[in-house]
């Protein structure tokens, strides 16, 4: 008996020495999957996207299995709605976002950590304000119901639109929806306008008599879309920040040389056909790292996205859409658009 007891405290022993002695080794490999050197990443880069022309490249690059090319494991993440994935975002249950700059703004006013470091395109008309059939400049705008999501980009244009005009928020009624239920509320003739952006432009559009009355093309760099990610990502898994931005520029290039199977994959992820899709191209302007390193350095106008932050929180300030100005300092960071090498 006490021979059987030994060998069963000897059998626990040598057991508890495994399971030690394998927790001690298991930070070593997930700190050498870390540096980008193996594309097994023990924990997934969770990284959000919505549908964005700009962002559906994102779709090209899971399909492509770019990401491990890159040295990276992503969980790519689709949200019906824009706005979910900046609460998700916010809420920390993403590691990384495609989302605009008024929004990373109004995110890091409301108390997120969150760093710019890539710039995937501008909105060159593919954010529009969409009215119905009698109403043909800004100023009919006032006292009419105006569908948007508020607090997105396309509320933001709309701010744009009238103060550009000489009217102010108050001078319409806003109907605050998600951006798919207001196209949809404009089709059904329940709202006079809508705020939208491609895709749901196409949805919205179908409304008999409907017709654009303005664009973010005329509103140049006030509509920058990003990568956008936690600090907390910057400071301890900066390989895997970078493998994300070398992504994009690796889907770029396989964009450039496969259109046809990359238009393929993004109109089936938009849920229009490849030809609605085509008619998309003018309206974003796609960032290449040349336009990126132009992007992130200092300038005096809105190509500049210091200069456009700063701009951007004063009206997101007056429009009372922040409640304070948050500190812009530590927002961007290029070290990973500088560091890009094509392979």
């Amino acid at each position: 008996m006490k021979i059987k007891r030994f060998l069963s405290i000897f059998a626990m022993f040598c057991l508890s020495l495994l399971i030690v002695v394998g927790c001690n080794q298991a930070p070593s490999s997930n700190s050498s999957n870390a540096t980008g050197n193996n594309a097994s990443v023990a924990s997934p880069v969770r990284k959000g996207f919505s549908a964005w022309p700009g962002w559906f490249p994102w779709q090209v690059a899971m399909e492509q299995k770019l990401f491990e090319a890159n040295n990276v494991t992503v969980e790519l993440k689709w949200f019906d709605g824009y706005l979910d994935s900046i609460n998700a975002f916010a809420a920390g249950q993403l590691d990384a976002n495609s989302q605009t700059l008024n929004d990373t703004i109004s995110s890091i006013a409301a108390g997120a950590d969150q760093v710019v470091v890539l710039v995937n395109d501008n909105s060159t008309g593919n954010d529009q304000i969409i009215v119905r059939e009698g109403i043909n400049t800004v100023a009919d705008l006032k006292g009419k119901t105006v569908a948007i999501e508020a607090g997105t980009v396309d509320h933001f244009l709309l701010l744009l639109g009238l103060k550009k005009a000489g009217l102010a928020a108050s001078d319409v009624q806003i109907k605050p929806l998600e951006t798919g239920a207001a196209a949809a509320a404009f089709v059904a003739e329940q709202v006079d306008a809508v705020g939208v952006f491609a895709p749901f432009t196409t949805q919205a559009l179908k409304r008999a008599g409907s017709k654009v009355l303005f664009t973010s093309k005329e509103f140049p760099g006030a509509i920058p879309d990003h990568l956008v990610v936690s600090r907390k990502m910057v400071e301890e898994r900066p390989q895997e920040v970078q493998g994300l931005v070398n992504t994009w520029f690796a889907t770029l290039d396989f964009t450039s040389k496969n259109k046809g199977d990359a238009t393929k994959i993004m109109a089936k992820r938009a849920g229009v056909s490849e030809a609605e899709y085509q008619e998309y191209d003018a309206g974003t302007t796609i960032f290449s790292i040349q336009d990126n390193l132009k992007a992130f350095a200092p300038g005096t106008d809105m190509t500049s996205l210091s200069y456009a932050a700063e701009e951007i929180s004063k009206f997101l300030l007056d429009a009372g859409l922040i409640k304070a100005k948050p500190d812009l300092g530590k927002m961007f960071d290029d070290r990973f658009v500088k560091a890009y090498k094509p392979s």
